[in-house]
């Protein structure tokens, strides 16, 4: 099969597409032919190696010490059909179209790709296409997540930073869902498109400082995690809460001294990969009730170019790749 593959740390120009072995189900697997996958700005971090000290280690042990293991293959959303399945396999079969989550193994931006069934995966909607499905595992479960952890209202006064990718146009439609009004942090080019999907109010970062003006806020979602921890506080207003989309040891203690000491919460979680999660989302998007960002489509063949626009801050939404 055709795929992806990271053959050094660091460059976009270290990915390859090349031909390696087809995967092999096993027991309780499903092989499938994949129809789209993604490349977000995690692939990227996987690519360069960008990861906070305190997963460093057991990452960089799981995914090659000194080098990336043979025919490593990031990507970490799929969705396609079912070609063949374990013997152990109970809830899927062969014909059957699919979404999920590459897991923390990733693999997914490639022509195949074998997948456990008991979590990260699910039939896909008929109301829903390829490309909106593989939109889901990242973006959709990530927004969902961390805004039932807000437990946002109609009164409250919401801010998002770096709104303008993945998780985060999800995270602006899910929010105006509730009636809050919704403030968002981006550079210039994304943001007509962030109020077409539900901003009330938009600041360019690029322009604008938010935390030096007189605004404060209910809550804070950064997905961006770049402004720096003592500015979002800073804008809190009184019980307010912030939610960082990634975290460090010094944010987990900084936080746990905020949630202790103040009137603020700063609550931090990951996202896991829940399939009743995966469903609600495609249900909302097969419903109407928000419609994945797709910024561009790339062939599998164009996955080096989509890194490197990436990493030029030129994604907005998701970036999705047709595989076949």
């Amino acid at each position: 099969m055709k795929a992806a593959v990271l053959t050094a740390y660091g460059s976009a120009n270290n990915i390859k597409i090349k031909e390696v072995p087809d995967p092999i189900p096993e027991n309780n697997e499903l092989l499938i032919k994949i129809h789209t996958c993604t490349v977000s700005a995690a692939d990227c971090e996987v690519r360069r190696f960008d990861i906070q000290p305190l997963f460093w280690l057991p990452l960089r042990l799981m995914t090659g010490l000194f080098k990336p293991r043979k025919n490593k293959i990031l990507g970490q959303e799929f969705a396609g059909e079912v070609i063949a399945v374990g013997a152990g396999v109970r809830h899927f079969r062969i014909g059957d179209l699919v979404f999920g989550s590459g897991g923390i193994q990733m693999g997914c931006q490639a022509e195949y790709k074998c997948k456990n069934e008991i979590t990260g995966i699910i039939h896909k909607p008929p109301g829903i296409t390829f490309e909106e499905a593989v939109t889901i595992p990242l973006g959709g479960l990530n927004a969902l997540h961390y805004l039932r952890k807000a437990n946002i209202t109609s009164n409250d006064r919401v801010l998002i930073i770096g709104a303008g990718g993945s998780i985060g146009t999800y995270a602006v439609q899910l929010a105006s869902k509730t009636g809050a009004h919704i403030t968002v942090v981006e550079s210039g080019e994304k943001l007509e498109m962030l109020k077409a999907i539900g901003a009330n109010k938009v600041i360019d970062y690029k322009k604008e400082d938010f935390w030096l003006s007189k605004t404060k806020y209910d809550v804070i979602f950064d997905v961006s995690v770049k402004t720096g921890y003592s500015k979002c506080i800073s804008a809190l207003a009184t019980n307010g809460r912030y939610i960082p989309a990634d975290y460090s040891l010094s944010l987990l203690l900084r936080g746990f001294m905020t949630t202790l000491f103040t009137s603020n919460k700063v609550i931090i979680t990951l996202a896991g990969d829940k399939n009743e999660d995966l469903l609600e989302v495609a249900k909302l998007i097969e419903n109407k009730n928000i419609k994945p960002v797709i910024g561009k489509t790339f062939s599998l063949e164009e996955i080096p170019e989509a890194n490197r626009q990436i990493e030029k801050g030129l994604k907005q939404g998701s970036f999705v790749v047709r595989v076949s």
